[in-house]
């Protein structure tokens, strides 16, 4: 784990991070259905889960741009940038109606990811505990999939001034409309690292990515 101390008299957003980190202090959330049927086609197609593609991809989106890869040490009051973020996600138990966290390392290599987070997931499935170790998994972000509804809107709520950067990203069940597959996200960000063009623009590199991904 890796990163780099921002140099904020050079910092592009300097002016933004000093009102939304200090006078007004506040988030982002957004929530866009975005085209999926590309996606959930080649997934069948190639016998492949949607869950673990649509996660690496939001994976490389999110790692393709610094302002994403954003923390804030209050030890020394710094803004730093990590060389790369991974995605907490989770398993639901069924029987137990409860959630266990799952750390999955972004790779590049899409075949090395989807083996690794599947194998991450099931081992997931073998326990009841739900942790979260920011000691041990600093760099992460977090990625949520809500598979029992195609929603319309969502918000994360956190307390009042606390300098939270890494990203939080849900996810609904898609529902067909016009012939078209169409998924609903998510997207928080800290509004002293991020403005409604960084949030939007998740959505809009979702979306190049998914054509990219699937050769569409």
């Amino acid at each position: 784990m890796n990163y780099k101390v921002i140099d904020m008299e050079k910092y592009y957003r300097k002016g933004v991070f000093r009102h939304f980190s200090e006078d007004c202090k506040c988030s982002v959330s957004m929530t866009a259905r975005i085209d999926v049927t590309e996606l959930a086609a080649h997934s069948e197609r190639t016998g492949t889960r949607f869950y673990l593609n649509f996660l690496y991809i939001l994976s490389k989106v999110l790692n393709s741009r610094d302002d994403y890869k954003m923390d804030y040490l209050y030890n020394t009051g710094e803004l730093i940038c990590y060389d790369v973020i991974n995605p907490c996600h989770y398993v639901f138990h069924e029987d137990t109606e409860t959630c266990t966290t799952v750390h999955s390392l972004y790779c590049e290599d899409y075949r090395t990811f989807y083996e690794n987070a599947l194998r991450d997931i099931e081992a997931a499935k073998q326990t009841r505990e739900y942790v979260f170790d920011d000691g041990k998994y600093p760099n992460w972000f977090d990625a949520s999939y809500v598979s029992w509804l195609s929603y319309d809107s969502l918000n994360i709520e956190l307390p009042d001034g606390y300098l939270y950067f890494p990203p939080i990203v849900n996810w609904g069940r898609y529902r067909e409309e016009n012939g078209r597959l169409l998924m609903p996200v998510t997207v928080r960000l800290n509004h002293a690292i991020a403005d409604g063009f960084l949030v939007a623009n998740v959505f809009r590199l979702l979306e190049r990515e998914i054509k990219a991904f699937t050769g569409s």
